[in-house]
């Protein structure tokens, strides 16, 4: 691998770094639609777009450290979605599907809330969700220049942890990140403030927050009620505190007003939230790379979930069981398979090829720009060929063999008792923490349902994978019969049921665990995992990130005078655009809305994914929608924007140029697949449950109305 670059040149790329920092200070202008913007430099880089679109409030309103702004109703909700402040007293809400896993934890067979709904009548029957946080943005602060100042990764290093340390003494009982922007050009330090007692409050049932499943889903038009409603507890100092019966709802800083008054195309709108990840500064190596490992995954996926889907519909109580992991398995399937056919509907490579192309040129015209991006497009592609094979055979061994759950229910068990050991627990207590976190772990396993799956994966591998990166499980794996072999592995193992594994850990400890077959697997797949990781080579990896950051800096040096946008990386960001229809293909044209109208439309009672509950038709019949009705007496139930958003995003308030919630994001369309990596601003639409529809299930439908008394609702 060639060396990248030499030391006066990383100083003359220090030096451009802290420049370009300065610059992003600068007045530019800025698109409608596309951009992911992070909030402390709205007042820069997005003020006049955005009052040219009709918003009507200023950044400062928006986003301040100084007084409560709309940024503090906003939360990360869990570990990947964002959710909202509704009410001065905690109450909080996001999609159905961000509070799946919560509401699948809660539930059981008895108390299915999952297939039932549930809305808690009063503050004494909402339920504590273990494990769930709720994360608020405190602030966030430029520490380029300190960073960028930095004469070596040791003096680098050095400055990051103090920088952090002084700003966990300056934020006493705050979680203090420092994250990187722009390819590591730019740099922050953010501080959160988490809470730990968390409530559940409602949700409607599945076949109304998950109505469609997976046929639905990345589709328009859309009939989903996405949302769950939660509760965030503080102590009696409205601080972080964990759960006790003695907390109280959180007063937040702010709240969200919502509107009533309903929707036009044309209108303004903006999402606040938390994007995942998104990758529009990628090279042509590393997209073609990107759609290879996703190729991998694709098949693999499909080959699980087609097993999992023929279980779930045997038995109701499996489909409880494996409905999040099915959910969080086909969620990405589905997307990658929209993103390939994206990519090759706009020539996404050839675009990018072509960009590329003209980058370089205008690099080359320079003596300057040439030794400071000269190579950067040619360094991502080789440091991408060094570890290319290996990437490959590890995203198929995560895909397959990893994914085998018996060796994940060993997993549970070891970790638990291993982190109980590390937090200074005596051996007793570990195994206790250990057949804790075992019993969790079997909550959602159904053996006969992974048996099949496990003989498939092993298969599948076998297939698929390099001879030489086979596991040694005792005899050739090439020519061993699986079906034998997974028959005796699910026969002599413990792991198969929790009574079992009890049973059998309490009599003799540890060792039992050590010594069972799942163990060898696991042993057999870990030293293939090793084997790969001993074959990456780390110059590359080191190679690419220096490049990826000087070619993102030549882009920002290219485009001067454009405002960019930073890659999600699941901060706070705000997009903004209007209320839009589109046209996917010829003679086709989509509506900017959906009604209830087409949830009875789409209403299969055979099929589980369009099941409409009684009680929802009878409204309908009734037309009984009061207060949340249009102007033409439907009821809306979703629309179209064409915010930028992407995963993460889940759950994000939709506001208008007033500030005020119209609904809740919750998709994309399956057209805008490639979004992650090219913004196509005529056909990328942000899907969005309406508020109306919303306040109507929980009012209409799930009796809950008293809840609207504590919301600030604007007719």
């Amino acid at each position: 691998m060639a060396n990248f670059i030499g030391y006066k040149l990383f100083i003359d790329m220090r030096k451009l770094f802290v420049s370009i920092a300065a610059a992003l200070m600068l007045g530019f202008s800025a698109m409608a639609d596309e951009g992911m913007w992070m909030l402390p430099l709205l007042q820069k880089l997005n003020a006049g777009a955005m009052k040219d679109l009709g918003c009507r409030l200023t950044p400062d309103q928006i986003y301040s450290v100084n007084h409560s702004s709309l940024k503090d109703a906003i939360v990360i909700f869990g570990g990947g979605c964002t959710g909202e402040m509704i009410s001065d007293k905690g109450l909080l809400v996001t999609n159905h599907h961000c509070g799946y896993s919560s509401i699948q934890q809660l539930s059981s067979d008895e108390h299915n809330y999952l297939e039932d709904g549930f809305w808690a009548m009063n503050s004494n029957e909402e339920i504590p969700v273990p494990g769930l946080s709720v994360t608020f943005l405190v602030n966030m602060s430029d520490v380029t220049e300190a960073i960028e100042g930095a004469k070596s990764d040791e003096e680098r290093k050095a400055v990051s942890e103090a920088l952090v340390k002084d700003s966990e003494e300056r934020n006493p009982g705050c979680d203090v990140e420092l994250t990187s922007f722009y390819n590591n050009n730019v740099h922050y330090i953010i501080v959160y403030k988490v809470f730990r007692d968390i409530r559940f409050v409602g949700a409607p049932p599945a076949s109304i927050g998950k109505f469609g499943g997976e046929t639905d889903n990345w589709m328009w038009p859309r009939h989903t009620g996405d949302f769950s409603m939660f509760r965030v507890y503080a102590g009696k100092d409205n601080e972080p505190a964990e759960y006790s019966e003695d907390n109280v709802p959180y007063v937040p800083k702010q709240s969200l007003r919502i509107s009533l008054k309903g929707i036009n195309e044309g209108d303004y709108t903006m999402i606040m939230g938390y994007p995942g990840r998104t990758q529009r500064y990628q090279t042509e190596a590393q997209l073609n790379h990107m759609m290879a490992l996703n190729d991998i995954a694709i098949e693999a996926r499909t080959l699980r979930q087609d097993i999992m889907w023929k279980w779930m519909e045997k038995d109701p109580s499996i489909r409880l069981k494996y409905a999040n992991k099915y959910a969080g398995s086909a969620n990405g399937w589905k997307k990658w398979i929209g993103e390939k056919k994206a990519f090759k509907d706009l020539n996404i490579i050839e675009k990018e090829h072509d960009k590329e192309a003209r980058f370089q040129k205008w690099v080359d015209k320079n003596k300057k720009r040439h030794g400071l991006y000269g190579t950067a497009i040619a360094d991502i592609a080789a440091g991408i060929k060094a570890n290319e094979q290996v990437d490959l055979d590890v995203k198929l061994l995560s895909e397959t063999l990893y994914r085998t759950e018996l060796v994940n229910l060993s997993s549970a068990y070891l970790g638990g008792r291993n982190r109980s050991l590390k937090a200074g627990a005596d051996s007793v207590t570990a195994e206790a923490a250990g057949l804790e976190a075992l019993k969790s772990a079997f909550e959602d396993y159904y053996a006969p349902l992974d048996k099949e799956e496990t003989a498939a994966l092993l298969k599948f591998y076998r297939e698929k994978a390099r001879p030489e990166n086979y596991p040694d499980l005792g005899e050739d794996f090439a020519t061993m019969d699986i079906d034998k072999y997974v028959d005796e592995l699910f026969r002599t193992t413990i792991f198969t049921s929790y009574d079992k594994a009890k049973e059998a850990i309490e009599n003799g400890g540890k060792e039992v665990t050590l010594h069972d077959p799942v163990n060898t697997l696991a042993t057999a797949l870990v030293n293939v995992f090793v084997k790969l990781r001993g074959e990456q080579n780390p110059d590359a990896a080191k190679s690419i990130r220096a490049a990826s950051k000087a070619y993102t800096a030549g882009l920002m040096e290219w485009n001067k005078g454009k405002a960019m946008y930073p890659d999600a990386n699941f901060t706070m960001r705000l997009t903004y655009g209007t209320v839009k229809s589109y046209s996917p293909k010829d003679a086709l044209n989509y509506r900017y809305y959906s009604t209830i109208y087409g949830v009875m439309e789409k209403e299969d009672p055979s099929n589980y994914e369009f099941i409409v509950p009684n009680k929802l038709k009878q409204l309908y019949v009734k037309r009984d929608y009061g207060q949340y009705a249009m102007a033409d007496g439907n009821l809306p139930c979703c629309f179209l924007t064409t915010n930028d958003i992407t995963g993460g995003n889940s759950g994000s308030p939709v506001l208008n140029a007033d500030g005020e919630l119209i609904g809740l994001a919750f998709d994309g369309n399956w057209e805008s697949m490639s979004s992650d990596v090219m913004f196509e601003p005529d056909l990328q639409r942000c899907i969005c449950v309406d508020i109306r529809y919303v306040l109507f299930l929980v009012d209409k439908f799930g009796g809950a109305g008293y809840l609207l008394q504590e919301m600030n609702i604007a007719k």
